[in-house]
């Protein structure tokens, strides 16, 4: 695996599944790979989850970890090919990209949409540019549009605790007073369209999620509807992407509550955090035993390390 940015990097999907099974039973076998190795992790926006999750897994790999914020403590980035830099920003891609690679063997990066323009967040730019100017391999922390790490452990999740062989798994869209982008809910679908579930959407009309990622997906705009018999349902606000970057405000009812999981089939409750409580869930929902929100956090770890062992592993 020459980098990961989406589940369209992953050559085997089970293989990797197994991998990270293999670290959590063992997170400290594997040090071999990563000795003298160092992880450079970039950050444009905050972190807890990735940034220390992330960070623990290259030191269970023996891994150096270097960690910069780059819109904090970095010259600003000049993106754009033959730009005269004579404004705001002090340093170009080509050059941060290639002095980075000299430090650094594997790249994490995570970026955040604008939520302004729609054809700017999903060209991907940083990431990609990134890719483009990098020697070594670059992981997504999250980017505009996706957030493979997190769907991974998502996946690692759902498999760990489902308990028939085609759970019934629905992403629903929850109430929150501030707009967000689509990445968690674009990365969910595209790695469960690839599992053995039967994947439901459910959103308000004018909440659907680009159907570059829910093409052959049952998208349902009844809440109730859409969470009879769930196995597993996990709850995500995401801005709309037709009016891109509404947030919808109107849609307080969408809240996952016991009147909503009574729907379910003992449904088990996800989300990848941080989570408004009362807003997105109530408090008897999160706090229940049915909440899988803790283990879904440990889960980055072992994804994380999953990921990058399989980098180190296809260098050797």
């Amino acid at each position: 695996m020459k980098q990961f940015t989406s589940i369209n990097d992953v050559q085997n999907i089970e293989q990797l599944i197994l991998l990270s099974e293999k670290v959590k039973k063992n997170p400290f076998g594997y040090k071999s790979f990563g000795e003298n190795k160092t992880l450079g992790l970039l950050f444009f926006n905050p972190s807890l989850r990735t940034r220390l999750s992330t960070h623990k897994a290259a030191l269970n790999l023996g891994m150096n970890v270097m960690i910069m914020n780059l819109n904090n403590d970095g010259w600003s980035i000049e993106l754009e090919d033959g730009t005269i830099m004579n404004e705001g920003t002090q340093e170009h891609i080509k050059e941060a990209a290639g002095v980075i690679s000299q430090y650094c063997d594997v790249i994490g990066i995570r970026t955040f949409a604008s939520l302004t323009n729609k054809q700017e967040d999903y060209k991907e730019e940083i990431i990609n540019k990134f890719i483009n100017y990098a020697t070594v391999p670059v992981i997504s922390l999250e980017s505009a549009t996706l957030h493979p790490l997190q769907s991974f452990a998502d996946l690692i999740t759902i498999n760990e605790n489902k308990t028939n062989n085609k759970p019934k798994v629905v992403l629903t869209w929850a109430p929150h007073p501030k707009a967000l982008p689509q990445a968690v809910a674009n990365s969910f679908v595209e790695w469960l369209k690839k599992a053995n579930v039967e994947l439901v959407v459910t959103n308000p009309k004018g909440f659907n999620l680009s159907t570059q990622f829910t093409k052959g997906v049952n998208v349902i705009h009844n809440q109730s509807d859409a969470l009879k018999n769930a196995d597993f349902v996990y709850a995500k606000n995401w801005s709309s992407y037709v009016n891109y970057g509404k947030i919808g405000s109107e849609f307080n009812d969408w809240t996952i509550t016991k009147e909503k999981m009574d729907l379910t089939n003992n449904g088990k409750f996800m989300h990848c955090l941080p989570v408004r409580r009362n807003v997105v869930v109530s408090d008897e929902i999160i706090d229940s035993k049915n909440s899988l929100v803790l283990e879904q956090a440990k889960n980055r770890t072992y994804a994380a390390q999953a990921v990058l062992l399989k980098i180190l592993q296809d260098e050797k």
